[in-house]
């Protein structure tokens, strides 16, 4: 799916009212994808998005320490893999490769994007105050990639 440079304040109109997201991340030589629904737009300039993600996940650890990862938006067409993204672990399986999915370079962070997926958007921790006492990570966008 080919996809364009996006104006990252106007990158609401992909998340809201807040589709399921395959967050992806990577910290050194480990990547990871999870299944998350539990979002929200906080700003718009900067363009800020509030992910709840719990402590028991692979994800958390690796956007912990790596203070990024990229939100892709998946279309109808991967419900099956989004499902079954949501119930696996990434610490036991490579998630791209299990549920063929392409990991594809992002160009602001490292965590790789999900080429299947109908948008992108590349994203910087922002805040981590309230992470250690609720799981809430506050993102800037600071790259957005979306359909033609």
């Amino acid at each position: 799916m080919h996809k364009y440079a996006f104006p990252v304040s106007k990158a609401r109109k992909y998340l809201e009212p807040g589709p399921v997201l395959l967050p992806s991340s990577q910290f050194e030589n480990r990547h990871d994808i999870m299944t998350l629904g539990w979002h929200t737009v906080l700003e718009f300039s900067p363009s800020l998005v509030g992910c709840m993600i719990a402590g028991m996940n692979y994800s958390h650890e690796l956007i912990r320490n790596s203070g990024q990862c990229v939100l892709n938006v998946p279309s109808a067409s991967l419900i099956d893999q989004v499902v079954a993204i949501g119930k696996s672990h990434g610490d036991q399986l490579d998630k791209f490769d299990a549920f063929g999915l392409t990991a594809e370079p992002a160009q602001v962070v490292r965590a790789p994007m999900i080429a299947e997926c109908f948008a992108s958007f590349e994203c910087q921790l922002y805040d981590d105050s309230m992470v250690d006492n609720y799981n809430l990570f506050i993102f800037e966008i600071v790259k957005a990639h979306v359909p033609e």
